[in-house]
């Protein structure tokens, strides 16, 4: 089975978009030079878009984060770092 029958053949649900002429003239130049079919690139824009972390999610992210180089002896001090940037800038 090719690659297009493999996808065929997981379960796919169907949705209606309406693109601007615009946009659907770079769709299919895109598809021409990557090789993919309109509907791959579609489907491969629409789970970049849904992957990306919420704004909810990225704030509990940062505040795990917070203090995690707090106890690195191998870092800059950050005012004299912030104080040579000045001067230079």
């Amino acid at each position: 089975m090719d690659r297009i029958g493999a996808e065929r053949s997981k379960h796919v649900a169907t949705a209606h978009l309406e693109l601007t002429d615009a946009q659907n003239e770079a769709l299919r130049k895109l598809a021409q030079r990557t090789g993919k079919t309109e509907n791959q690139l579609l489907r491969e824009a629409v789970d970049q878009f849904l992957g990306k972390p919420a704004r909810d999610n990225r704030l509990a992210l940062l505040h795990q984060a917070r203090g995690m180089w707090k106890d690195r002896t191998d870092l800059p001090d950050f005012e004299q770092l912030r104080a040579e940037l000045d001067r230079l800038g």
